[in-house]
């Protein structure tokens, strides 16, 4: 038998979700066998994780904003691969704004693919949008290999990226619905919004009455409805307010195709540990309270929600800190890339939920959900995108030191457990401080293209 190119040895391996001891030997990118550790494998290398250390798939992040072209300077493929990477995702998948020009068209994608390409450090697949000019023409960026539509159903913050009212919505999702595509849905209530917004200030408390629950719940309930007349799929983002919850549990139990995500921000921040103008921690819909928190991690394990995805939608400091602290102003968004899996682990081991659990909301079910069907799992035929993660080790979030392009952070200065010391996509490491892996581009029906 000839030479795996790189075998793993470790002593907690997950597979099958479970710990194990095992060897992971890995040939042209993917892993070849899964054997019980101490079995002799030849290999051309060899490693030996440390006792505290253990493999991990690599995660998939199905919603970053990585923001190029046009808003380079906000983020872009190099710094946001490179921050991905170090926290352990080795896929993420490109929300369609806030990018110049968005991606509505093949155009767009096309040119966002070109730039993607030689920087990333990852693989990187993309989303496509609906917006109002777009509908009518979704299937021409459904058959160039987007994973989906996102949809805006209040404003998005940025002029070129304009929402869907009810009706826009209801076309979307039937013309989505003929090709059997997706539509992911920011799901906020333009109407009440506008009857709930205050005159800014550096009230968080303030701020978080501006968008309340019933904004989710309202659009929630009309994605519900049309995801019922048109038989389309349908995936909620970012939810926020747990209050939702009973919707999507009713929508699922009706057999209708919807799914729903939330975020780490949500499930670890809280709206009391959040001070006055810290506007750091703005994100749409907001961090909520306490209570609200503990009845997301309750539709987590309970399978209301899905998967749990970054958001990561990172600005200039100088946006995300404008207004000296006035929450109407700053710009919203939480740059949480690298820090998701510590984040989730610390919050995770606190209630009693093993780390097996937090990686299944990461890696196995959002490379499900992508479709993804060779990555999210440490299984023999899987891609080899693995990580070494240190479950016990303690860090200290210092926002000078991530590697998104600005320092801004909600996590700065928070105490984590847990730390990922190594990386790898197809097999091979990625240096995360200067890479030579180069990630591969992904369409929705498989490769686009191979570095």
């Amino acid at each position: 038998m000839s030479d795996y190119e790189l075998v793993i040895e470790a002593e907690r391996v997950l597979v099958d979700g479970r710990f194990r001891p095992a060897s992971v030997a890995v040939s042209a990118g993917r892993i070849a066998a899964i054997v019980p550790l101490g079995a002799d494998l030849p290999a051309g290398e060899r490693t030996v994780l440390a006792p505290d250390e253990v493999l991990l798939p690599g995660l998939v992040d199905t919603h970053v904003h990585v923001n190029e072209p046009g808003r380079t300077e906000w983020e872009g493929f190099a710094s946001a691969t490179r921050a991905a990477a170090a926290g352990g995702v080795t896929t993420l998948v490109d929300m369609p704004l806030n990018s110049i020009p968005p991606t509505i068209d093949v155009d767009a994608l096309e040119l966002k693919r070109s730039i993607a390409a030689p920087s990333s450090a990852i693989d990187v697949g993309f989303w496509g949008g609906a917006v109002p000019s777009s509908l009518g023409s979704l299937r021409a960026l459904h058959d160039a290999g987007v994973f989906g539509f996102k949809a805006f159903l209040a404003p998005s913050g940025v002029d070129e990226f304009p929402h869907l009212d009810r009706a826009q919505l209801r076309q979307a999702l039937a013309e989505i619905a003929e090709f059997d595509g997706l539509l992911i849905v920011h799901a906020e209530d333009p109407g009440v919004l506008e009857r709930s917004t205050d005159d800014g200030g550096v009230d968080y408390r303030r701020f978080v009455g501006s968008r309340p629950p019933e904004a989710e719940l309202d659009a929630i309930a009309a994605v519900i409805d049309g995801v019922r007349e048109t038989g389309a799929r349908a995936h909620i983002l970012h939810l926020s307010a747990a209050q939702a919850l009973p919707l999507i549990d009713a929508a699922k139990a009706e057999g209708l195709p919807i799914t729903a995500e939330t975020c780490p921000h949500y499930l670890t921040l809280d709206e009391e540990h959040i001070p006055d103008g810290a506007t750091q921690f703005k994100c749409c819909p907001p961090i909520r309270d306490a209570a609200n928190q503990d009845a997301l991690w309750k539709g987590l394990l309970d399978g209301t929600l899905d998967i749990v995805v970054s958001d990561h939608s990172p600005s200039t400091a100088e946006l995300k800190l404008a207004g000296d602290g006035d929450f109407q102003v700053a710009w919203g968004g939480i740059a949480g890339l690298q820090l998701g899996l510590p984040a989730m682990w610390t919050a995770a081991r606190s209630r009693g939920i093993p780390l097996e659990t937090v990686v299944g909301w990461m890696a196995t079910a959002t490379a499900r959900f992508a479709d993804l069907a060779d990555r999210g799992s440490i299984a023999v035929g899987s891609r080899a995108d693995l990580v070494v993660f240190a479950p016990d080790q303690q860090l200290t979030v210092d926002a000078s030191a991530l590697l998104h392009k600005n320092p801004v952070s909600a996590y700065d200065g928070r105490h984590l457990v847990g730390a990922v010391r190594r990386t790898l996509l197809g097999g091979a490491t990625v240096d995360v401080r200067s890479p030579t892996t180069r990630g591969t581009l992904l369409a929705r029906s498989g490769v686009l293209s191979r570095p």
